[in-house]
């Protein structure tokens, strides 16, 4: 069907369709933009997922650097020797003994692959 066209000083101004042929519009622009969002994720995807497992654990309360470590299969002493700190340090940190500066934080963040705000818990 052709649209009505509305003018206003000898321009168009609106166009009248029929309300189905706007719904079909409307889910072709939906598609259009799901289609943009997902080039651009595309884009920045690195392609690891995190299963929703991990993300529970933290939430409920464990050890971040603990959770990453087993989620990536590294012993503490495997993460202890990628860090450069030894493995009682790491279990202290993990066990909430000690917080571990910065520098630390970030070298135990780099190994897991991970930001260090990953690692903090709260």
């Amino acid at each position: 069907m052709k649209p009505q066209i509305i003018e206003k000083d000898g321009k168009p101004e609106w166009a009248i369709i029929p309300y189905k042929q706007y719904l079909e519009i409307v889910q072709s622009l939906d598609l259009a933009n799901d289609l943009r969002d997902l080039k651009k994720f595309k884009k920045t995807d690195d392609g690891e997922r995190v299963p929703a497992e991990i993300v529970n654990r933290i939430l409920e309360g464990e050890n971040p650097i603990k959770v990453w470590r087993e989620f990536r299969g590294l012993t503490q002493e495997a993460l202890a020797g990628k860090s450069g700190i030894g493995k009682a340090y790491l279990s202290q940190i993990e066990t909430g003994k000690r917080t571990g500066k910065a520098a630390v934080l970030k070298a135990i963040a780099d190994a897991l692959r991970v930001t260090v705000d990953e690692i903090i818990a709260r």
